[in-house]
């Protein structure tokens, strides 16, 4: 029972980014996929673990395995395929593991502590305070053996429609990382703020952007069937509603004044211009 680590590097490591960042340190979520198949899917996998700032992947007797060639298909993810650790034996890759998580879609007659999977990251992450803990999924053909599931504290099962309960293996993991990065706060994160900061549209700048619409409008003859004063009213109730910051108030000031231009430009040149 070997176990080949890509980087040299033995034993594990905590969590560092987010989770150091809210006080999180010490905590240990591993993926183990069982004899996967697929090296896409593999590479899947890997994205997935980047995506959501997971970076313990393991690997029991994969059909496949080229880090080269995952890395191609999973761009920027090498600092997880460095770590990437390859094994002959299911119980050796879990021997240092202290809560196992096994994931199957199949339903069984015997008893099992089965959980879905937003009930599952809550005690995933409280396990993991206390030392590794795996999320093993199993080979794209069979799944999960019995003898794998055997060694499972929980078995989870994503809830998909019964018509088709099988998922992809690159989805299955991507859905349960999901569901972890909410249970330790991910979504509270602030989105990015905008390279530039711009201020409300002040009241002079909104009358000046109803001016320019309005003769926009005049200058396609837009108000030749319709009621001028029912139609600006109505443009007004629309950009007060939104409300516009001042880039926006002047992105659309340029758009009239541009659509002004090319009418004067189209004036000038004598074009008939069929308006059905």
């Amino acid at each position: 029972m070997t176990d080949r680590t890509a980087s040299g590097l033995a034993g594990w490591s905590w969590w560092d980014d987010t989770g150091a960042e809210r006080g999180r340190a010490h905590v240990m979520i591993l993926v183990v996929l069982d004899e996967p198949q697929d090296l896409v899917n593999i590479a899947h996998v890997v994205r997935a673990m980047k995506n959501f700032g997971f970076s313990e992947l393991r690997l029991v007797r994969p059909r496949e395995y080229d880090a080269y060639r995952v890395a191609g298909i999973a761009h920027q993810t090498q600092d997880v395929l460095a770590r990437v650790r390859e094994f002959d034996d299911l119980g050796a890759a879990l021997a240092d593991c202290v809560h196992i998580v096994g994931f199957t879609a199949r339903e069984r007659s015997a008893k099992r502590n089965r959980q879905r999977p937003r009930a599952a990251a809550a005690e995933i992450l409280e396990q993991a305070g206390t030392g590794p803990v795996a999320l093993v999924f199993g080979r794209e053909d069979k799944g999960l053996s019995n003898e794998a599931l055997d060694r499972c504290h929980r078995i989870v099962t994503i809830p998909t429609t019964p018509a088709y309960a099988s998922l992809n293996l690159g989805h299955a993991v991507a859905l349960m990382l999901y569901e972890l990065a909410l249970a330790r706060g991910d979504e509270e994160r602030a989105f990015k703020a905008p390279r530039r900061e711009a201020g409300p549209a002040t009241a002079g700048e909104l009358e000046r952007l109803f001016a320019d619409v309005e003769r926009a409008l005049e200058g396609v003859e837009f108000f030749k069937t319709r009621d001028r004063e029912a139609i600006m009213r109505a443009v007004r109730e629309v950009v007060h509603r939104t409300p516009l910051d001042q880039r926006e108030a002047k992105l659309l000031r340029a758009m009239a004044i541009e659509i002004g231009k090319y009418g004067a430009r189209l004036a000038r040149t004598g074009l008939h211009v069929d308006r059905q």
